[in-house]
C-alpha cells in the first residue's frame, strides 16, 4: 500500500513538472567502467661500456717562423728609417727564399725611448724601432734557408724569436686517430661479450674526448736543412679518446 502512494507522489510530481513547463529531471545512466590492460614490462638491456684511446702521428708540412728586427738611433725619426730598411731587406730576402707574399704577417710593430740612468737621473739616450713578423715557410725542407737568409739580409737588426712546425691540415690526422680510437673500444667491447658468454649488440652512445691540438713530439735532433742554419721538425702526435656503450645480445 505504501509502495503505491509512492508511485501516485512521483506521478503527480511528474504532472505539476509538466504543467508548469519543467523538463522532467533526466535519467541517470550508469557510469562506464573501462578496463586498462596492463603494460608489458621489458626488461633493460645489458650494456658494455668501454674506452678506447688512438694516437696518430706525422711529419710536419709547414714551418712558422717568427722573426723580426730591432734597431736603435738617437731620434725617433732615424729609428723608424732604421727599422724599415732592415724590414725591407729581410722581405726582400724572404720573398727571394721562395715565401709567398700572402705568408708574411706583421705580428708587432713598435717604437720606444730608451733611457738611461746615469748618476741617480734618469737620461734619454735614444728611441727604439721594431718590427716583428710571422712567416710561412710551406717548403718544410726550406726552413734552415730561410732562417739564414733573414739573417743575413737584417745583420745585427735581425731578430730571430722562434720556429714551429705544424700541419696545414690536421683533419687527416685527427681522423686517423679518432678510427683508431674507435677500434681499441669496439675491440675491447667485443672481448667483453666473449668473455660473457654473449653476443656484441648495437652501439648504445659514443662520446670523444679531443685530445687537443696535434703537438710535438720528442725525435732525435739531425741536421734538418740542406743549407743554412740546422732545425729538427720532428713530427706532430694527435691523440683522441671515446667512451662507448655496446648493447649484449
Amino acid at each position: 500500500m505504501h509502495a503505491v502512494r509512492s508511485l501516485r507522489s512521483l506521478s503527480a510530481v511528474a504532472v505539476t513538472l509538466a504543467a508548469l513547463g519543467l523538463p522532467a529531471a533526466p535519467a541517470v545512466a550508469a557510469p562506464a567502467v573501462t578496463t586498462v590492460a596492463p603494460a608489458a614490462v621489458t626488461a633493460p638491456a645489458t650494456t658494455v661500456t668501454v674506452t678506447g684511446a688512438g694516437s696518430a702521428s706525422a711529419a710536419p708540412d709547414l714551418a712558422v717562423l717568427t722573426a723580426g728586427v730591432e734597431v736603435t738611433e738617437k731620434t725617433a725619426d732615424k729609428a723608424l728609417a732604421a727599422q724599415s730598411s732592415a724590414a725591407d731587406a729581410l722581405l726582400a730576402a724572404v720573398r727571394k727564399a721562395g715565401v709567398a707574399d700572402k705568408d708574411v704577417t706583421t705580428e708587432g710593430l713598435s717604437l720606444s725611448a730608451v733611457h738611461q740612468d746615469e748618476d741617480g737621473a734618469t737620461k734619454l739616450t735614444g728611441y727604439q724601432a721594431s718590427q716583428v713578423f710571422s712567416i710561412k715557410i710551406r717548403a718544410v725542407d726550406r726552413t734552415g734557408a730561410v732562417i739564414q737568409a733573414v739573417v743575413d739580409a737584417a745583420g745585427d737588426a735581425a731578430r730571430v724569436h722562434a720556429v714551429a712546425f705544424d700541419l696545414a691540415d690536421a683533419g687527416a690526422l685527427r681522423a686517423e686517430a679518432r678510427g683508431l680510437a674507435y677500434k681499441d673500444a669496439h675491440d675491447k667491447a667485443a672481448q667483453y661479450a666473449k668473455l660473457s658468454g654473449r653476443r656484441l649488440g648495437r652501439l648504445v652512445s659514443l662520446d670523444e674526448s679531443d685530445g687537443g691540438r696535434p703537438r710535438p713530439v720528442p725525435m732525435p735532433v739531425a741536421a734538418f736543412a740542406k743549407e743554412g742554419v740546422p732545425v729538427a721538425p720532428g713530427q706532430l702526435q694527435d691523440e683522441v679518446s671515446v667512451t662507448a656503450v655496446f648493447e649484449l645480445r
